[in-house]
């Protein structure tokens, strides 16, 4: 897996799965998880290149992922796609190791510019 992406909406997956690939990242290999939980365990068998979550989920949040992710020791960029916006939850999320945030609703030239400085250009 290239990208481990992670959201309890499905419909939310296959909107950042296009926008991934209008971006022009049609040759990653995207797995998916519906929350932080799910993710973990697909983390105990693979390192992806960048993994990206929503923030609020059932079963464990965005954040509580990312501290366990980097409780591990695991420095793999990190970004959150999310309604949750607020400066606090910005602050926040990059204070507890994000690479980036993106806010919803975006766009695929949102998308290129976070994920061109980890994944290189397309």
């Amino acid at each position: 897996m290239d990208i481990l992406l992670v959201d309890d909406s499905r419909t939310m997956r296959v909107i950042v799965q296009r926008a991934i690939r209008q971006a022009g990242y049609r040759g990653l290999t995207v797995s998916e998880a519906a929350n932080g939980a799910q993710a973990l365990e697909k983390l105990r068998g693979e390192q992806p290149l960048l993994i990206l979550s929503d923030w609020n989920m059932p079963e464990m949040s965005g954040i509580d992922f990312l501290l366990h992710v980097r409780a591990a020791q695991n420095d793999v960029p990190f970004g959150f796609i999310t309604s949750e916006t607020s400066p606090g939850i910005r602050e926040l999320a990059m204070n507890s190791g994000a690479t980036f945030l993106i806010s919803k609703p975006f766009s695929p030239e949102d998308i290129q510019e976070a994920l061109t400085p980890i994944l290189g250009g397309c």
